[in-house]
């Protein structure tokens, strides 16, 4: 099983992004999704996550401006940034709680995708 990330790049403060992930190989069902984003110098941190039925959350400081969606049929999961601020540099990775078809249940990252906002 892989998670592969894009979308990623160099916007200025105010602009948009939408990263996309997409989980590929001996896939039987996916149950949450969600992106998490680590900042230079600090830890990885979760940011949203949306469920296999579609419940969302976020941390704070996203609220508002930041909106992940899915896709079950492509294994795809969106985070759609608006209102992008400085303080949202960071690699995004993406993350999936997945059940195989060899019935192994396992946790999988995504490689990353670098957002860098400019002021």
């Amino acid at each position: 099983v892989q998670l592969q990330a894009s979308g990623g790049g160099l916007v200025q403060a105010g602009g948009s992004l939408r990263l996309s992930c997409t989980a590929s190989g001996i896939i039987f069902s996916i149950n949450d999704m969600a992106w998490y984003r680590q900042a230079p110098g600090k830890q990885r941190e979760l940011v949203a996550s949306i469920t296999s039925s579609g419940m969302t959350s976020y941390t704070d400081p996203v609220k508002g401006r930041f909106t992940i969606s899915r896709d079950n049929a492509k294994n795809t999961v969106y985070l759609q940034i608006n209102s992008l601020k400085p303080e949202d540099t960071a690699v995004y990775y993406c993350n999936a709680d997945i059940l195989r078809t060899d019935w192994r249940a396992s946790h999988y990252w995504g490689q990353g995708t670098l957002v860098t906002v400019s002021s």
